[in-house]
């Protein structure tokens, strides 16, 4: 007989174990079981099923778990650790479950449904190692995820490890401590870069409708801050939920898992502008930097770039910067635009708001006809107005992207423009074209969440679903508050992997469900066999879409992976979706 082929793989092994049990056991063996039952099935199961992972097997006081990605594994295994603290807050200390846990990305052998080999084994030295409640990676898992998850590592060295050839790199991921979040609030962890938050700047002009103007100076200058990649910047959407409230700035730095708050104030009269700008360390409370400018209007945009050169000297020094983007040349223009943006709610815009946008927009460009950022908004006009439904013609399709084009070929530092176009490109199945965008946007502003959401709905129709969690879950993280439309990514991205309970759950986290959501929430409860409720939110989906149909759908989506495609058209199907 041939010898049968060894099947081996790389994967994110995980391997956890409870600290004290055989004392927890000889104390109260029938508790100590039925604790470890309920935890597994409320915890573990549904934690590992979110991230994409599979059980092993449970070894009594001991389970082995599976990933696909070093991502997924550090992701679940930190939210892992969280849940069994806050479980255990109601315990006394001598009856909690606590965890040590060890992870390690290597190659593994295939036997059944088990595993074997180093890539295992390294797991399971490095969780012996780990001290209670603490996460041990190694190397390979902590190089995979340095750029992709905003987390902190004590490099503890080279260690021998029992039955291990050579020493292996083992680190300490820092679990940061909350000691002051409100019930039933985890603190995200600090970034390994200098992390910030750029509050809405207060308007002390005393006159209302230069609000809008002052939400424009915060959001221009959080633009500029995004793109220095020695920074960890929290996106607009996220810091805007603050505006018009005096939060403790430590509760604020919490929420959003930054150590560093710039806040400030604009007064804008006679043809000056006064600005306050203040930054501070909210671990500490200390007041980092801090000045006032009393300038010409016409200065506005030296200040931005000049506040802006200062923060970045003050958290990381003094180094090469990106490259500038161009400023507008009139005042009347940039009024105008920021005005048209303010009235333009990413992918949530009213047909009245967008065609007041296309005036003002229109109008910037007619004054300023260099302008990329308001060539680059009016393009979004014409974009929403087709992808909505609320002027599906040709024409604005095709005016979108000579608009977008445009808007590029003005200014090739606007890391904007770039994934805007990419996205554009994508829907004309002009795949390399649209990648070298996003490229190119990444580059440019390493910190654009919106970017990084949209090419998760893009990988997702490739075929990388897995990939595209990671993409979206990055987002979130810049974006902690984010619009309903991440969560509307993130979600698709899941039923793409298959994950249909993970799907569900998210989806149902907006606070009101726009139609591509009830389309989707309405496929994933179908494959999950709970059909009254798919029916429901099928009924729902077609009375605020009622010219949908599949074909149409299927024809219009920017998919390099036909299958993926399939998948969504047979949830589609099953709740009776007209063809």
């Amino acid at each position: 007989m041939a010898e049968e082929r060894v099947q081996r793989r790389l994967a994110a092994i995980v391997v956890a174990d409870v600290v004290g049990y055989s004392r927890l056991m000889e104390e109260d063996e029938v508790g100590t079981l039925a604790l470890l039952k309920e935890r597994r099935a409320t915890i573990l199961q549904p934690l590992v099923r979110a991230h994409g992972g599979r059980i092993v097997k449970v070894m009594g006081d001991g389970v082995l778990l599976e990933f696909a990605s070093a991502v997924n594994a550090l992701s679940g295994t930190i939210e892992l650790q969280r849940k069994m603290a806050d479980a255990n807050a109601s315990l006394p200390d001598a009856r909690r479950i606590v965890l040590r846990i060890g992870i390690n990305l290597g190659d593994v052998v295939i036997d059944g449904s088990d595993l074997y080999g180093d890539g295992v084994n390294i797991a399971a030295r490095l969780q012996g190692l780990a001290d209670p409640g603490t996460v041990y990676v190694s190397a390979a898992i902590r190089d995979q995820v340095n750029r992709k998850l905003a987390l902190n590592f004590d490099d503890l060295g080279r260690k021998s490890l029992k039955n291990i050839a050579e020493p292996v790199h083992v680190y300490r991921l820092r679990l940061e401590a909350a000691p002051n979040c409100r019930e039933g609030q985890s603190a995200l962890p600090l970034p390994a870069k200098p992390s910030i938050a750029v509050l809405p700047f207060t308007n002390f002009s005393g006159d209302p409708e230069q609000d809008v103007f002052t939400d424009g100076l915060t959001e221009d200058l959080i633009t500029d801050l995004s793109r220095n990649p020695g920074l960890f910047v929290i996106a607009r959407h996220s810091t805007f939920a603050y505006k018009g409230k005096s939060p403790d700035l430590r509760s604020v730095a919490r929420e959003l898992g930054v150590r560093y708050i710039l806040e400030g104030s604009a007064r804008r009269a006679g043809g000056r502008v006064r600005i306050n700008v203040q930054l501070i360390d909210a671990a500490g409370g200390d007041h980092l930097w801090a000045e006032r400018f009393d300038r010409n209007l016409e200065d506005i945009f030296a200040v931005q770039d000049e506040v802006g050169d200062k923060i970045v000297e003050a958290l990381v020094g003094r180094f090469a910067q990106p490259p500038s983007r161009k400023r507008p040349k009139s005042l009347e223009a940039y009024d105008l635009c920021v005005r048209g943006r303010s009235l333009i709610s990413a992918f949530n815009s009213s047909p009245e708001a967008l065609r007041e946008a296309e005036i003002v927009l229109s109008q910037a460009v007619a004054i300023d006809s260099e302008y990329a950022e308001a060539f680059r908004w009016l393009a979004f006009v014409h974009w929403q107005l087709w992808a909505q439904g609320i002027e599906p013609t040709g024409t604005n399709r095709t005016r979108a992207l000579e608009l977008a084009r445009k808007a590029v070929a003005l200014d090739e530092n606007d890391a904007a423009s770039h994934w805007f176009i990419g996205y554009l490109l994508a829907y004309e199945k002009r795949w390399p074209e649209s990648d070298a965008a996003f490229d190119a946007t990444f580059r440019l502003e390493p910190n654009n969440a919106d970017a990084l959401a949209i090419r998760s709905e893009l990988v997702a129709f490739a075929g990388r679903a897995s990939e595209a969690i990671e993409l979206a879950q990055r987002a979130l993280r810049m974006n902690p508050h984010p619009p309903g439309w991440y969560y509307w990514q993130l979600g698709f991205a899941h039923y793409a992997a298959c994950q249909y309970e993970e799907a569900v759950r998210i989806l149902r986290m907006e606070a009101i469900y726009r139609s591509p959501s009830r389309r989707i929430l309405a496929a994933s409860l179908a494959q999950l066999g709970r059909r009254d409720e798919a029916m429901r939110e099928a009924a729902l989906f077609m009375a605020m879409a009622p010219k949908f149909t599949i074909a149409h759908w299927a024809a219009a989506q920017p998919a390099r992976d036909p299958q993926i495609v399939q998948r969504f058209i047979e949830g589609y199907r099953m709740v009776g979706l007209p063809e």
